[in-house]
């Protein structure tokens, strides 16, 4: 069967290239393997993971603790079930969803394994049958799976990986977690809301380095609150199950740490050591990860990717947006997007998010800045949801009052970021915060206080000025 166009994976990259191309008129496949329609982002990565957050927020009552005390939580015994029964309803529901839009704009599905037999030939090896297809043009989309070391011991039960912490039948009383990732922090949080021992061990010294200084020491601060113990600067030295089914954890260093499961989240691997790309000249890293340019092609003309394939960021949002991109570029409709202004969500507990410039790339550009600050605590809103923590940081320039940077750790911080994003992306200053009106009492509210903030600074640095003036005319 021929097509102008054949996608390899399902995931958000996948869905969004071929929407785009079947909206211009194209015929498109796509192929996955039946069991990952959807890809990692809809079984074991983006959906599920943010699924179990908000099943952990309600039924631990975490932001109703504020009002009705710290043991507060919906029912009296939360077991696994109770946690996963929610997760397993929202995958059903979204992988309908994929389907019927899928389906609305014509796109066939091909179940199986794909490789190249050459550059416009892929062959799918499904259960018992071979299909080979030929396209014009093909766009990789083939994400990720966790990387594994050899000498970890991994059973699925108690030393498992990242896409495995859902199969978990108990809740763990300690759970050890490898690599300070987003992936990783983001479940070590979850389990710490729980009130789960948690000791998180990684290699270096600082966590998440594109994020925020400020943000990452808040962070650290809120999970350090809820007894979780950080090993940074740390090397695994030997990993071993114990016949009481607990892991005893040997560092570098000589410290030994036990508990009931040990998470590895060390990073992913690409999809692409499948895909027999040595028969069509395609290169990888050692990561497999596949070099693009601007437009998502790769080294030969008619051969795009896009996703997590490709590598840094690797975030749900921006694949779905390079699908569409690499799509649309294929078919001599180019299309672009601001690199600069991509908007982070990592959903710890509590939810970090940012957009433009962290207060680290501005000093190492020597560029001056000056920030405006505000709590959630000094919000009625933050009162009313009973938010403990929260906090947006807005930075700026001192002269034009142009935004560089914004900067949100606490609840709905992801949801938050896109005003400061809209303001960015249309080169607005802080005095559209400060002249705008937001519905009260909203979080929202917390940009025109940082407003505020930020140029009550500017106000006390002008009076300064005059001051020394007047002294020096003495």
């Amino acid at each position: 069967m021929h097509f102008d166009l054949i996608v390899i994976g399902s995931g958000p990259a996948g869905q969004k290239g071929a929407i785009a191309a079947a909206k211009l008129g194209r015929s498109v496949a796509i192929i996955d393997r039946q069991a990952m329609y959807g890809g990692v982002s809809l079984h074991g990565g983006t959906i599920p993971s943010k699924t179990l957050r908000e099943a952990i927020l309600f039924l631990f009552g975490l932001h109703q603790r504020a009002f009705y005390g710290h043991d507060y939580t919906v029912k009296e015994e939360i077991n696994h079930e109770d946690l996963i029964m929610r997760v397993r309803m929202v995958e059903e529901r979204e992988m309908s969803v994929i389907r019927d839009q899928l389906k609305r704009n014509h796109v066939q599905m091909f179940f199986g394994t794909a490789h190249f037999r050459n550059e416009k030939t892929v062959v799918v090896i499904g259960e018992g049958n071979e299909q080979v297809l030929t396209a014009d043009n093909i766009l990789i989309a083939c994400g990720t799976h966790p990387i594994r070391h050899a000498n970890i011991p991994f059973d699925g039960e108690t030393v498992i990986d990242v896409d495995q912490i859902l199969d978990l039948t108990d809740l763990p009383k300690k759970l050890i977690v490898v690599g300070a990732g987003v992936i990783g922090l983001e479940y070590a949080s979850m389990f710490a809301a729980m009130g789960i021992g948690v000791t998180i061990i990684d290699q270096r010294t600082e966590i998440l380095g594109f994020v925020d200084r400020e943000i990452i020491d808040r962070l650290k601060f809120s999970l350090m609150e809820q007894h979780t113990v950080f090993r940074l600067g740390e090397t695994l030295a030997h990993v071993e199950k114990e016949r009481n089914n607990q892991v005893k954890v040997t560092l570098e260093s000589g410290k030994v740490i036990r508990g009931d499961t040990f998470l590895y989240a060390v990073g992913r691997q690409t999809n692409t050591d499948t895909l027999n790309l040595e028969a069509i000249g395609l290169k990888t890293d050692k990561k497999g990860r596949i070099s693009v340019n601007e437009d998502f092609q790769t080294n030969i003309d008619h051969i795009y990717a896009a996703g997590d394939v490709i590598g840094f960021p690797a975030l749900a949002a921006t694949s779905m947006e390079q699908g569409r991109l690499a799509s649309c570029n294929m078919f001599c409709h180019p299309a672009k997007t601001s690199h600069e202004l991509l908007p982070y969500g990592i959903y710890t507990i509590p939810e970090i998010s940012m957009v433009g410039k962290t207060e680290q790339e501005l000093t190492d550009a020597k560029i001056p800045y000056e920030f405006g600050t505000a709590r959630y605590d000094e919000l009625a809103k933050g009162q009313i949801l009973g938010v403990k923590s929260g906090f947006v940081k807005i930075l700026f320039d001192p002269k034009t009052l142009k935004l560089f940077g914004v900067h949100i750790i606490g609840e709905q911080a992801a949801e938050l970021i896109h005003i400061g994003q809209a303001v960015l992306a249309l080169g607005g200053t802080l005095q559209y915060f400060r002249d705008t009106v937001f519905n009260y009492p909203t979080l929202a509210e917390a940009y025109k206080v940082a407003a505020f903030n930020g140029l009550n600074k500017l106000q006390e640095d002008n009076i300064c000025h005059i001051e020394s003036d007047r002294c020096g005319d003495e």
